[in-house]
Parts: structure tokens; sequence; C-alpha cells
């Protein structure tokens, strides 16, 4: 099933238990996927290329919810972590700080990398193997501790 139809089912599921915030997550991300296929121009999107969109949608709402924790705004804070969890529900199986640190290890040494200098190439390689899988400051903060 596809990431489209999944969320027409949820949607029409939500609709019917009457869950208005589920509801609303549901109805901004299918938005945001329909609005990056016009984008490029494609009838359906790829896999790699929804699971960018459903990124983009978590790491917002993660910048929101910092914000909102900085001003205090308890309030809308429980609501973002509500649809924090509605959108990662649709993310893949997020990978543990173990297995990132040896899929960053592995790939330290299949760029021959030594040194901090090294990390765009090390970062570059990297990236595409943990995509949607992990959050990027984790895999950065990894890469890190073990070029220094």
């Amino acid at each position: 099933m596809s990431l489209l139809e999944r969320l027409n089912n949820d949607m029409k599921q939500a609709m019917r238990n009457k869950e208005k915030d589920r509801l609303s997550v549901i109805r901004m991300v299918k938005a945001s996927l329909q609005n990056e296929a016009l984008k490029v121009r494609k009838e359906e999107l790829t896999e790699e290329e929804e699971l960018t969109v459903l990124s983009r949608e978590l790491k917002q709402r993660k910048d929101s919810l910092q914000e909102f924790e900085n001003a205090g705004r308890i309030d809308l804070v429980d609501k973002i972590r509500t649809e924090i969890g509605y959108v990662e529900a649709y993310m893949p199986k997020q990978l543990s700080e173990e297995e990132v640190a040896a899929i960053v290890t592995q790939t330290i040494a299949d760029v021959n990398a030594t040194s901090k200098a090294d990390m765009g190439r090390v970062m570059g390689a990297l990236m595409p193997k943990v995509k949607g899988k992990a959050d990027g400051s984790l895999v950065n903060k990894l890469v890190q501790q073990h070029l220094s």
C-alpha cells in the first residue's frame, strides 16, 4: 500500500472517529505530498521523495516544538507533540544510536576519512544510507565524535 493510500484510509478513519487533530495532520501531510508532486511535475512521488517530504514535515514540527518550549507555551507544546506522533507513524522505523554508530564507523572506513576535514565526504556518503531512519543531528554528532 502506497503512502498516499495509507493516508487516505487513515483520513477516513479519523473522520469516522471524529479525531480532529489527527485528521488535520493527515491532511497537511497529504497536501505537502501533493504539492511536492506538482513541484517535480510527477503523477506519483517515489518512496525516497515521499520520505523527504515526511522528514521535512517532522523537522518543521520539531523546530516549532523547540520554539514553543522556549516561549513557555505549554498549550502549544502538547499539541505539537501529538502532531509529531502522528507524523512519526508514517516514517520508517528509526535506527538506534548503536545502529547509527555502526553505520558511521563503516562509512568512515569506506571513504578513508581520518580527520574533521573529511567530514563533508563522510556526511555525503552517509546521509543517503540513513535518510529518514535517523535524526541528522545525531548522525552529525556521531561523525564528529568518530573523527576527533
